[in-house]
């Protein structure tokens, strides 16, 4: 099934480092793209930067980097669907890890509840070392943060977890299954609202088998 919609959709992929985003936002624009819907991929610019200047940014650089990654989302999101390789809450999340700002996170926060479908990559990919990455100690800390924001803000989620072609199936079902059966993303959960029944906003539980499980059940009842 192709889920039908519309332009201004932005499908937000956030999560820990090594845990897929950039391969999956690239399977998912490209099946999208397959399948006749018009799709930008939007990258991540922090690591662009990080490449560009090779190093890491300072504390003062990361409100720009935060900004220009939701700049180039409402860009491409003005003529078609967008796949983001990552929002502007990750660098919220790195800026509260690495330098105890949490000052990024109310432009993040507002961004992310802009955003059609939210998918959280999961724990369960063998971790993958390059020279932009901390480690795989800062993993779980980092899902931690990213689930505590997303439950403080509202946003609704789902955690998509497998390997290769397993992920990008689970990654699909989710959005076909949040995009509903007329093929319009649902309505972001509102502020005074509970988070809607496709969501898992625990900010502690990050057992696969516990969100696998969710995660089946949750496809089950709509197929």
């Amino acid at each position: 099934m192709t889920p039908v919609l519309p332009t201004g959709c932005v499908i937000a992929l956030v999560g820990a480092e090594s845990t897929g985003k950039t391969e999956l936002a690239r399977a998912i624009a490209q099946r999208l793209q397959d399948r006749g819907v018009p799709t930008a991929l939007v990258s991540e610019y922090l690591r662009e930067w990080c490449e560009r200047e090779n190093r890491t940014p300072r504390p003062d650089e990361q409100q720009a980097i935060a900004d220009e990654q939701t700049r180039r989302i409402a860009a491409a999101a003005a003529t078609g669907v967008v796949v983001a390789d990552t929002t502007a809450l990750m660098t919220a999340v790195y800026s509260e890890q690495l330098f105890a700002d949490t000052s990024l996170y109310e432009a993040a926060l507002a961004a992310q509840r802009g955003y059609a479908i939210t998918l959280l990559t999961a724990l369960d990919l063998p971790w993958v070392a390059d020279d932009m990455r901390d480690g795989p100690h800062a993993q779980q800390p980092t899902d931690t943060l990213v689930r505590a924001a997303l439950a403080r803000a509202k946003v609704s989620y789902a955690v998509v977890h497998g390997g290769g072609a397993e992920r990008l199936a689970n990654a699909w079902n989710a959005i076909v299954s949040i995009a509903g059966n007329e093929g319009r993303p649902r309505t972001r959960v509102k502020s005074d609202a509970k988070p809607a029944s496709w969501s898992w906003p625990c900010e502690k539980c990050s057992d696969p088998e516990c969100e696998h499980k969710l995660f089946s059940d949750l496809i089950a009842r709509r197929e």
